[in-house]
């Protein structure tokens, strides 16, 4: 049996997944308190990945070889909340690189419901090894560059 209908689909070089509100998603008033957007944003870069063909414990072993100790960590993170989502809605996150440089790469998130756009943000994210910015090995520049072409 095959799950990756649980981890989306990349559609037009853009990952797409969806997921419901739960009544733990939403604070005292009913919508999505702001930071569980952080938590579905998270999900969509980690499934997008998976879906571009990166096994992760593969990939980060073949990394480890080329840079050891090394992480990814979010450097920065640009959002903007334009509308609420509320429990029981169901929202896809969809997330697609803009650039892969030397030590970074830059995705752009959007949460949606329907057509209408509710999140939008600019994720960059850091590659380092002991403490200190690297260059992002070869099997994961390939991997992420496939996406932008």
């Amino acid at each position: 049996m095959t799950l990756t209908h649980l981890d989306g689909e990349i559609r037009d070089g853009r990952h797409q997944m969806q997921i419901r509100v739960f009544y733990e998603d939403t604070d005292f008033s009913g919508i999505v308190y702001h930071a569980n957007y952080l938590r579905f944003m998270e999900r969509g870069r980690t499934n997008h990945l998976r879906l571009m063909g990166a096994e992760q414990h593969a990939l980060f072993s073949e990394a480890e070889t080329e840079t050891p100790g090394f992480a990814f960590v979010v450097r920065s993170m640009k959002l903007d909340f334009l509308k609420p989502a509320r429990m029981d809605d169901v929202l896809d996150v969809v997330t697609w690189p803009v650039a892969v440089k030397g030590a970074s790469i830059v995705l752009a998130q959007e949460v949606r419901r329907g057509n209408d756009v509710l999140v939008t943000a600019e994720v960059r994210v850091a590659f380092i090894s002991e403490g200190r910015a690297q260059p992002i090995p070869k099997s994961i520049r390939a991997l992420m560059k496939a996406d932008l072409d």
